[in-house]
């Protein structure tokens, strides 16, 4: 059943002396042929420049003042581009919790339409097209037509619009505060450049993502777009060139990737000793970690859950950097960031099971059907067992709490993304590294 219907007006030109008519007509349409409650109403036209939304706004009042059963369901959204009228139609779904969207609009404009929708939307969307006339029947509001996936568009089209996206992004403010990093003492800032990011100073609006989200899936509302926008604010904020970023394919297992190989479908680990090339992992709760070698110039990254901390992750990184880059276990540094802690994190008894095998002090509440674990402190024994020195890994266990980059994430909503917390349309924060030129 569609949630909300999309008028797109934005490609008429403002004197189209039916413009009301034709407005009216699809409006009736969607009176007629809707369920009760009726679907939402979105009509988008295009701002002149220099002109005031509202003088747009009433230019259309006329043609919307009949539709009693609409009027508190219908909006008109004026913009200068589509991308930012698309764009604030999202903001109005995503707060509905509307996914299901049809859209009514020139058949001239279609296939640009769809490449905006990818760009700006992800697989939660469903939308289906209707040519802008009288309908002549009531059923296209109940059935959809089958999204293609073909690009008909010339490609110096396709990269107009994603300059404008980009452009309309980038022109955004910034949410929930200024953009803020974490950094570690443990780690020499004139040979490495790195850092833990928190939820602030990205553009993410909706609730849980908000602001800084760092990652984009088909299961959630963040675009890849908006995602890259917020990397490319972290980068200027940090100083790296995020076209020279790589980020682990996460698998919750111990592959690691050597940058230069051949890289794995996916992994868990990153090492590298190129320098200007930043590296990072994500964490909501699992443990972004980094790992630096100031002797030998290379560092590495892994995404630790509690699957991947017991595979081994963190020792697997290690190895690959004496492997690759003869480092030397005592010369290595290595830092958990904020990551779900032992006062709230829980796993069924089976699983808890292995992390008492590593240590009973990384259980608590044994007996229990689902006691608390503490992943950061089996991390710890791991690293250690395997050679690092205890003063080169930095966690929750420092003295100085000055000193603390190793947070707890569902205990700081204000500061961090977190799954445990948040449900599966969680945010992502991450642990970046680079050697710096």
């Amino acid at each position: 059943m569609v949630e909300a219907v999309l008028i797109d007006l934005f490609s008429l030109p403002a004197n189209l002396e039916n413009i009301q008519g034709l407005l009216c007509n699809t409006l009736q349409t969607i009176e007629k042929c809707s369920s009760i409650p009726a679907p939402f109403v979105y009509v988008i036209c295009r701002q002149r420049q220099g002109s005031e939304r509202k003088s747009e706004h009433e230019s259309l009042l006329p043609a919307l003042g009949d539709f009693q059963s609409l009027k508190k369901r219908l909006e008109v959204v004026c913009a200068l581009t589509t991308a930012a009228a698309l764009y604030t139609i999202k903001q109005h779904l995503d707060e509905k919790d509307i996914s299901i969207i049809k859209i009514i609009l020139p058949t001239l404009r279609k296939d640009l339409m769809k490449v905006y929708i990818d760009h700006l939307f992800t697989a939660v969307y469903q939308f289906e097209f209707e040519d802008l006339q009288v309908a002549s029947d009531c059923k296209n509001l109940q059935t959809a037509e089958p999204r293609s996936e073909e690009q008909t568009l010339p490609t110096q089209d396709v990269e107009l619009i994603r300059s404008e996206i980009q452009m309309y992004l980038e022109s955004l403010p910034s949410l929930k505060g200024e953009l803020t990093i974490l950094r570690s003492s443990l780690i020499p800032d004139d040979i490495f450049l790195h850092g833990f990011t928190t939820r602030t100073g990205g553009i993410s609006y909706i609730p849980t993502l908000s602001s800084c989200n760092l990652f984009s899936s088909s299961k959630r509302r963040d675009p890849q777009v908006v995602v890259k926008e917020n990397l490319r604010r972290l980068a200027n904020a940090a100083g790296f060139n995020p076209e020279a970023f790589h980020r682990v394919k996460v698998d919750h297992a111990s592959a690691v990737y050597v940058m230069g190989k051949t890289e794995p479908d996916s992994y868990d680990g990153i090492v590298t000793n190129q320098k200007g090339v930043t590296i990072a992992a994500p964490g909501a709760d699992c443990i972004p970690v980094l790992f630096a070698d100031p002797v030998r110039k290379a560092c590495g990254a892994a995404h630790s859950g509690w699957k991947g901390t017991l595979l081994g992750i963190s020792m697997a990184t290690v190895n690959a950097m004496v492997s690759e880059y003869g480092c030397n276990m005592k010369d290595i540094l290595v830092v958990l960031g904020p990551s779900v802690g032992p006062c709230c994190y829980k796993l069924p008894h089976e699983s808890a099971k292995e992390f008492h095998r590593i240590d009973p002090k990384c259980v608590r509440l044994f007996d229990s059907a689902s006691p608390y674990i503490d992943i950061r402190r089996a991390t710890r024994i791991l690293l250690e067992s395997g050679g690092i020195l205890p003063e080169n890994i930095q966690d929750d266990s420092v003295t100085d709490q000055d000193q603390n980059v190793t947070f707890c994430t569902a205990c700081h909503p204000d500061k961090f993304y977190s799954n445990f917390r948040d449900g599966t349309n969680f945010g992502t924060q991450i642990g970046f590294i680079s050697i710096k030129d």
